[in-house]
């Protein structure tokens, strides 16, 4: 037994030395320490691209022979980088004076940190600064508990690409609502479409000029993100008069300089140029466009006279009559004429405010089709600065208008039930229970008129003047307001001179309540 134990003694002996022997050949040589990612970008194999526009994606991707990749940094000045846990990015490059060049890098990072959160990592020659962190409370420092980034090694050799940018020019077209009537009114409104495919915020001026692109002092450079204007002349008395630039149509954005060239009472165009900040240009493109014309037309007078009649009938020549005879025809070739019934041309809504605010005074009027939301927009607006007008206007008859539609420009409590029928020589009689009235004349149908309401003014904004000499139609069917800037009469005028007095109303009307002063 005892020679056993020696040589079970000896065997093992000799393992443990063949076991030493074995660890010690193993551990030859010097250890290998963590090895940092490597970054790849895989647009094209090689260093260069063809130009592109300004706008890119740019698509890049890292691995570790050791470890992970926990994010990147990327930078396109080498001097400013910044992090990303991203493998592609969109980037919108500035376009200069001309195409330009710009150099990308990125490298990864792998997740060999330290652990602990630090101020300043500088590796390769590189300060990349602190290590980024989610700024959980906003306060822009790193505090304990936040979660950071541990930044491990950062690849050396970062992955570079050149991206030659090429500038596309800008394009520009008129909007398809755009158009401008044969003649109007020195008011008008135009927009165009403006992009660029390096971004539309590379457009930096849009030109507008009046007539003569050859005359660049007359060239208005507007903001380049502009797309709408109102164009409006309001100086009459100058030979050479100045036009307002409303952008977006407002009054309260009205632009500094002002356009020269417009000729009034004379043909006009307009023409507009788009510029990016490198200084390409599109053409100029006109409105109207080639063989087409725009004649604006010089008030002639502070009257404003708006035909509002849909249906073919003799409105127009009998209230161009009355407003040329009355007051012994002091108003003759001292008004003008607007007309806005049936298809009304595009931004109608921004033209026609503006435009009546030209005059002091309007005779405005319409058959049962009247332009009511027009109304709406305008009355109140127009007589708050300083306006007054004169209405004669029927309602539709079917649908009936809505009380609250009228409430918006009339002072008015209700509307009667529709008379379907208004004979021949229905008279209209004055409400005499009210002195003011004296001096109104009685008016009488001269044909039979269809479609009629009775309206119920409101009696502290309003004063009743005309009811029917019977109970043809209920209420009343004309009357002034308190501040006696508004008359409305709900009958047409030129079927209400059956005795030859509606010169009469208009003379009361305009010379002693509104006071027209020539």
């Amino acid at each position: 037994m005892k020679l056993n134990k020696k040589i079970l003694l000896s065997v093992f002996l000799a393992l443990m030395v063949l076991g030493l022997s074995s660890c010690s050949d193993t551990m030859t040589g010097n250890p290998v320490g963590n090895q940092p990612p490597q970054t790849h970008l895989f647009l094209y194999p090689d260093s260069t691209i063809s130009q592109q526009p300004s706008k890119l994606t740019v698509n890049w991707w890292g691995d570790d022979p050791d470890g992970l990749v926990v994010g990147y940094y990327f930078t396109w000045d080498e001097s400013n980088w910044a992090f990303t846990t991203k493998n592609d990015s969109a980037f919108a490059l500035q376009i200069g004076a001309a195409d330009t060049s710009y150099f990308f890098e990125v490298c990864a990072v792998d997740n060999s940190g330290n652990g602990v959160y630090d101020n300043s990592i500088v590796q390769n020659g590189i300060n990349f600064g602190p290590e980024p962190f989610v700024d959980a409370n906003g306060n822009g420092v790193y505090d304990a508990g936040e979660k950071f980034y541990d930044i491990g090694l950062i690849d050396p050799s970062p992955a570079k690409l050149k991206f030659p940018i090429k500038n596309t020019p800008p394009e520009l077209s008129w909007d398809t609502l755009t158009v401008v009537p044969a003649s109007s009114l020195p008011v008008m409104t135009f927009r165009w479409k403006a992009s660029d495919l390096d971004g539309d915020e590379t457009i930096q001026k849009i030109n507008i000029v009046l007539n003569d692109t050859n005359n660049t002092a007359n060239f208005v450079e507007l903001r380049g993100n502009t797309r709408l204007v109102t164009l409006r002349v309001r100086d009459f008395t100058s030979a050479n008069p100045e036009t307002e630039i409303l952008i977006d149509g407002a009054e309260f954005n009205i632009y500094a300089q002002k356009l020269k060239g417009m000729v009034l009472d004379g043909f006009n165009k307009v023409y507009v140029q788009a510029v990016d900040i490198s200084g390409a240009k599109t053409p100029f493109y006109q409105m109207p466009g080639e063989n087409k014309t725009w004649f604006v037309r010089k008030p002639v007078g502070k009257m404003l006279l708006i035909d509002d009649y849909v249906t073919s009938d003799d409105a127009t020549a009998f209230f161009n009559n009355q407003l040329s005879t009355i007051n012994g025809g002091s108003l003759a070739g001292k008004y003008d004429t607007l007309n806005i019934a049936g298809k009304q041309i595009p931004f109608f809504s921004y033209n026609f405010f503006l435009t009546i605010k030209l005059f002091d005074y309007v005779v405005w009027y319409a058959d049962n089709n009247p332009s009511i939301q027009a109304a709406q927009n305008v009355v109140n607006k127009y007589l708050d600065n300083g306006g007054k007008i004169f209405f004669s206007m029927q309602f539709p008859r079917n649908p009936p208008p809505d009380i609250l539609a009228l409430k918006e420009f009339l002072p008015v409590d209700s509307i009667s039930n529709l008379v379907p029928v208004l004979a021949s020589n229905t008279e209209f009689v004055v409400d005499n229970s009210n002195p003011a009235n004296n001096g109104y004349p009685n008016l009488k149908t001269t044909s039979t008129i269809l479609g009629n309401f009775g309206l119920y003014p409101n009696l502290t904004l309003a004063r009743p003047i005309y009811k029917s000499s019977g109970t043809q139609i209920p209420g009343h069917t004309g009357f002034i307001n308190g501040n006696k800037n508004l008359f409305f009469i709900a009958l047409p005028l030129n079927k209400l001179n059956g005795n030859g007095n509606v010169h009469q109303l208009f003379e009361k009307v305009l010379f002693q309540e509104f006071g027209v002063n020539l």
